[in-house]
């Protein structure tokens, strides 16, 4: 501290001049009573009292103030012990002469400390001047026990006036004006001792009319208790009009200093309380977020593995169980994490403006897993790709089995009419008939053989199309390929036998051919044209009922044109039914005529008049079905397409209407007129709109699942999917409340920097002046400019250091909290470690630990055992076992590893 120069004139009193001024006189007639006998005695006793407390610290005491300091040896002793520092070591002999130069070296120790003696000299002090005497003892008290006493900035005697006002200033018949008659009944000072320490003093049981007994309270409490010794006379007080002014304010000055420290301590704790106040609620936003962000990621981490498991089911309806598992999931299960994902974003940025608004360091997930805001969103990212790709695959899986089943029922039909047609066959080409049969019969049976060939030749398309549906649908992986592949094998060995026993049976017949007459070449017309014949209506049966499956109404229609087609080639096939029907009747004809009696057999072909005239009547009978069944289908696409333009005319009416409040959000912030809390009830009305929309999103659900159940994937009408509105809806959801937060986080703000709403509308003002795209965001070049506006000369190096504040991440923009934040930090007040550690210092009595009972004495319960186990133990020399080490935590509690 730098000395302050005090003058000091002494004649038959004193008076002091301090360019300070903390020692003036208040009133007029305080000189007239200078020689009152009164004051004299006030004063030898309270210094006499002041320098023994003093003097006792090194073992002795003075008796009489003017006698005991003559030789200057007790004089230099109490400086010594009141400065802390060493004067010239004193001469020894008892002469005046040593008296003399002991004095002197006490009074140029004390010029030493800026106090400039006038009229005052070692003589005097020698001699026993009484006046002189009490003079320099006061010259060394105003020095060394008031001086810096400041209250406030004011001078040390009116910073210890207003230190007194402060403390009795809620005590009843208390009026601290001055340092004399303000202290007279004694109440004054017992208030002081109760408001530092209730527990000595009651002061409901003192009366302003007992004076004397009020002082001797006071002083005996005092000297008893807070080792201030007793300076003045409670009689001589109460018998005096004005007392002493200098005794007064010496006493009083024991007083401050006596509880100066615990105040400081008061302060210090208070201080750290309010500190450990802002990390407890820190640490429970911490633990409250990480929860929810656990049992976030630990959800879509139970959900990714479901949504990947591609194993398909065997049959379609435990797809379509599937499938519309997945619908649940999609609008039961989905909705309410979409919703904890929004309130996870908003509570991180929350959490991060407070630690950022109380300077902490920013929020780091002491988790062993992490669980940052962006790990939460990378993670819902890979869900909701693995989300679209399930859904993809079902979709793919249900058109799979649809044509499978539609196959393996083909493949049924096709393997029923054949065996159907080849049952009995091996048995017959294996008959040795031709043995002992005539001339004629022989002939028959080579005809007859004959149009067995042919009609083999003719099923050959039939195999090799049961071959092909069979090796299709080992391709498409149907779940009963084993029995298909088994049937087929039957079937293609069944046919490979028959074609070997039909060669060797011609082979038999050609060896006997010339034992044999023509056939009748009737029969042999008529199995010859019988056998195609009869194969085409095989062919039409089996085209009318041929299963199909269509998507639309042109793939419809095309059925719909070939079997029109068909019908027009039915007028040809009855010609042909006729020719061959009249050939039959020829040959009953010309037996009639020549009186030939048949055997009712034909000897070509096991095929009579009355098989094609059955089958006939079938084919005509499956005409009109098959129409009943193509004109359903067209029903059935019809309701499918008005499905289609259902739900494309209203997702082309929601998929616009997204985009357009996605836009009007981010500019809604910008354009909004007025305070924070009238942005803030505007975007309340306006995500509550967005809520009410919320019937439209689900009616277009309900379409889409009507769709889905009809088994329709695509929709020409629109370019909107449902996956596209339902990632649209949640990014809008999502965005009306990240708005909503950014707008609380600008009101925590302000309300914590202290700004006005006049100095936050001119901020706005300014960024959306230089907000050339009116998206809430500034370029660099932008943002330089938006400074220079305000004021801000900027060279390269400042720029780059502002831009390490207000865009850390480098993502090239300067957002309007990062503008927020950046204008008010240079001027905010807040907390540091180093004045936690101060404080933690004044509570440990200047040691650089501090003990679980300082912590628990001096703090609240819960501030006391927050730092208990939290601070790690303090290993020093000499230091106890429950000391702990307040420096390195204070550093912790900003992210500090070392100050």
């Amino acid at each position: 501290m730098t000395a302050v120069e005090t003058h000091i004139t002494y004649s038959n009193s004193y008076t002091i001049h301090h360019e300070d001024t903390y020692m003036t006189q208040e009133e007029d007639w305080d000189r007239d009573l200078l020689l009152d006998p009164a004051w004299e005695k006030q004063q030898r006793k309270t210094f006499t009292a002041w320098c023994n407390s003093h003097l006792r610290k090194a073992g002795t005491q003075i008796e009489n103030i003017e006698e005991d300091f003559r030789n200057g040896l007790k004089l230099m002793l109490l400086l010594e012990v009141i400065s802390g520092e060493r004067l010239p070591k004193p001469d020894k002999g008892k002469m005046r002469f040593h008296k003399i130069a002991n004095v002197n070296k006490a009074l140029d120790f004390i010029c030493s400390k800026g106090v400039k003696l006038v009229s005052i000299g070692a003589e005097e002090i020698v001699d026993g001047n009484v006046k002189m005497t009490l003079g320099m003892i006061w010259t060394i008290i105003l020095r060394f026990a008031i001086q810096d006493i400041s209250v406030e900035e004011t001078s040390a005697k009116e910073g210890l006036l207003l230190w007194c006002q402060r403390k009795t200033a809620p005590y009843r018949n208390v009026n601290v004006q001055n340092f004399h008659i303000s202290w007279k009944d004694g109440l004054a000072l017992c208030a002081l001792i109760h408001r530092h320490r209730p527990d000595l003093i009651d002061y409901s049981k003192l009366r302003k009319d007992d004076p004397i007994g009020n002082l001797n309270t006071a002083f005996d409490v005092a000297e008893k208790y807070l080792d201030i010794p007793k300076m003045l006379d409670a009689e001589d007080i109460v018998n005096t009009p004005k007392p002493d002014e200098k005794a007064i304010m010496t006493y009083v000055s024991c007083f401050y200093h006596a509880f100066a420290g615990a105040e400081q301590a008061e302060t210090a704790a208070n201080r750290i309380c309010k500190v450990l106040a802002v990390n407890q609620e820190n640490e429970k936003l911490m633990e409250e977020y990480e929860k929810l962000a656990s049992e976030l990621l630990e959800w879509i981490r139970r959900t990714i593995p479901w949504l990947e498991n591609r194993v398909a089911e065997k049959t379609m309806r435990a797809m379509q169980q599937k499938l519309e598992d997945f619908r649940d999931y999609r609008r039961v299960h989905k909705p309410p994490r979409v919703q904890e994902k929004c309130q996870l974003e908003i509570n991180f940025n929350t959490l991060q403006t407070k630690l950022r608004l109380s300077n902490r360091p920013a929020f780091t997930s002491s988790h062993s897993e992490k669980l940052l805001f962006q790990d939460i969103a990378n993670a819902w990212k890979g869900l909701e790709q693995v989300e679209k790709g399930y859904e993809e695959w079902l979709l793919t899986e249900i058109r799979r089995l649809e044509r499978l089943d539609h196959l393996a029922e083909k493949f049924k039909q096709k393997c029923n009419m054949h065996e159907s047609w080849t049952a009995g066959k091996e048995d017959l080409l294996s008959q040795k008939d031709y043995e002992s049969a005539s001339l004629m019969e022989i002939r028959a049976l080579m005809r007859k053989h004959e149009a067995f060939e042919s009609d083999l030749a003719a099923h050959q398309d039939r195999v090799e199309q049961i071959a092909a549906i069979a090796q299709e649908l080992n391709e498409l992986d149907y779940h009963d390929a084993a029995s298909v592949n088994s049937r087929c094998q039957a079937i293609c060995d069944q046919w490979d036998n028959l074609g070997t026993l039909t060669q060797k049976r011609r082979d038999a017949l050609e060896r006997v051919e010339k034992l044999w007459e023509t056939i009748d070449q009737l029969y042999l017309e008529f199995a010859k044209r019988a056998a195609p014949f009869n194969n085409w209506m095989d062919g039409a049966m089996e085209d009318l009922q041929d299963m199909f499956i269509v998507h639309s109404i042109e793939e419809i229609q095309s059925l719909i044109t070939a079997h029109d087609q068909f019908k027009a080639t039915l007028p040809e096939a009855d010609k042909e039914r006729m020719a061959t029907l009249g050939i039959h009747n020829e040959i009953l004809k010309i037996a009639q005529t020549y009186g030939i009696k048949l055997s009712g057999i034909n000897p070509y072909t096991n095929l009579t008049s009355q098989d094609i005239t059955t089958k006939w009547d079938t084919v005509k009978h499956l005409v009109p079905l098959r129409d009943q069944m193509l004109q359903e289908e067209v029903a059935r696409q019809q309701a499918n397409e008005r499905l289609r333009r259902q739900f494309a005319a209203q997702a082309n009416i929601i998929g616009p209407w997204i985009q357009t409040k996605m836009e009007e959000i981010s500019h809604v912030s910008v354009d909004i007129a007025g305070s924070l809390e009238d942005q803030m009830n505007s975007l309340k009305q306006y995500e509550q709109n967005i809520i009410n929309y919320k019937s439209n999103i689900d009616k277009l659900e309900g379409d889409h699942q009507l769709s889905q159940e009809s088994l329709i994937f695509d929709n020409k009408h629109t370019n909107y999917t449902m996956e596209h509105i339902r990632v649209g809806w949640e990014q809008l959801l999502t965005t009306i409340a990240r708005t909503i937060n950014e707008v609380e986080n600008q009101i925590l703000t302000r309300d914590a920097k202290g700004i006005s709403q006049e100095q936050l509308n001119e901020f706005r003002a300014s960024f959306n002046h230089f907000d050339r795209k009116r998206n809430g965001m500034m370029d660099p070049d932008d943002f330089r400019a938006c400074l220079i506006s305000m004021g801000y000369d900027l060279g390269e190096v400042e720029f780059a250091r502002i831009m390490t504040l207000v865009d850390p991440n480098n993502t090239g923009v300067v957002t309007f909290q990062a503008f927020i934040d950046f204008m008010t930090r240079e001027t905010a007040e807040t907390d540091t470690a180093e004045q936690v550690m101060a404080s933690f210092k004044i509570l440990a009595s200047d040691k650089n630990y501090i003990t679980v009972e300082e912590l628990r004495r001096e703090l609240p319960p819960e501030q006391a055992e927050y730092c208990i186990t939290r601070m790690t133990r303090y290993v020093g020399p000499d230091s106890p076992v429950d000391a702990l080490d307040y420096i390195s935590f204070s550093s912790a509690l900003y992210g500090e590893s070392d100050l």
